[in-house]
């Protein structure tokens, strides 16, 4: 079986300094598993690889979607596992990399997005229903027949709504939510390795890089964006260091306000990505705070892989 590595971690621990350095040492080729850097024209809210690291390491799935375009994990699961198939047909090894948990769980696990209903008449009713009484309407009807999926959706969640009822009406009992899902995949043998560093550390590493991408221009990026015509609206617009920012234009926040927003907001995602990294078993942790530098800890994680492929 084909071995891969997955690289995950909190945004702000350093992910991509040390795919780029196990993508030289190993012969390999990343590929991004972060939702905002998937978007054109998001440079720096999201941290994008520079154009000097991508000329270290070939980067697969940055700078691909128009950000005025919507984009689902079923879209990612499918470009990412046509990198990686391309990745190995050239003898290179694929590095996936990054912080987005849906998306790395839509590679290590058996996630078939075909497997949705196709009632396409069942949809047309649901999404008239949706325009004349509204989404909570289909909201409410989902509570009857499964009161946990609809917990689990939120009301104004139209689209989300309606794909769960027809899995209901196609016969599924109970709506199983893909973040659920434990059957490992059989495609590929994948080197799970987690990043993470003691939290004083991290926070402050989040604190100095939000700093860092307002003082390149966090503020006039998000005003070109609106000024192509987005909004807080667009899905892409949703992710930390854009809505903030928006906030902002729409008079709401104070640009202090907005800055000490993102930090706060970072940091609270963090958290929420190391609470969903920790419940992967296989996952192997190199804490970077307790080597002496990041390159000593990048050297024992080429380590690990090299023993591993």
């Amino acid at each position: 079986m084909s071995k891969i590595v997955a690289l995950a971690g909190p945004t702000a621990v350093g992910k991509t300094e040390f795919a780029i350095k196990l993508a030289e040492e190993l012969d390999g080729e990343i590929i991004s598993c972060d939702s905002m850097q998937l978007y054109k024209y998001m440079d720096i809210g999201s941290a994008k690889p520079t154009p000097e690291e991508m000329r270290r390491a070939r980067h697969h799935l940055v700078d691909i979607i128009d950000p005025r375009e919507d984009f689902s994990v079923a879209q990612y699961q499918k470009l990412a596992k046509d990198a990686i198939s391309d990745i190995l047909s050239r003898g290179r090894l694929p590095i996936i990399s990054g912080g987005t948990g849906l998306y790395l769980n839509s590679l290590l696990y058996d996630m078939d997005f075909s497997s949705s209903p196709g009632d396409f008449t069942y949809r047309r009713e649901l999404e008239a229903l949706a325009e004349e009484k509204g989404s909570g309407y289909l909201h409410s009807m989902l509570a009857e027949q499964d009161e946990r999926a609809a917990s689990l959706i939120h009301p104004n969640n139209t689209k989300k709504i309606i794909r769960a009822l027809e899995r209901l009406k196609k016969g599924e009992e109970s709506v199983r939510q893909f973040s659920d899902i434990r059957t490992e995949t059989s495609d590929y043998d994948v080197i799970l390795i987690g990043l993470t560093r003691n939290r004083d550390q991290l926070y402050d590493r989040i604190n100095k890089r939000v700093d860092a991408l307002v003082e390149q221009g966090l503020f006039q990026e998000v005003q070109k964006l609106a000024a192509l015509g987005l909004t807080a609206d667009n899905i892409s617009m949703k992710g930390i260091g854009y809505k903030e920012i928006f906030a902002y234009l729409d008079g709401r926040y104070t640009m202090e306000d907005a800055i000490d927003k993102i930090k706060k907001n970072t940091r609270h995602y963090a958290k929420k990505q190391l609470t969903w990294f920790r419940r992967y078993g296989k996952m192997k942790w190199c804490n970077i705070s307790d080597f002496d530098s990041d390159e000593d800890a990048a050297e024992e994680v080429i380590s690990w892989v090299r023993k591993s492929i």
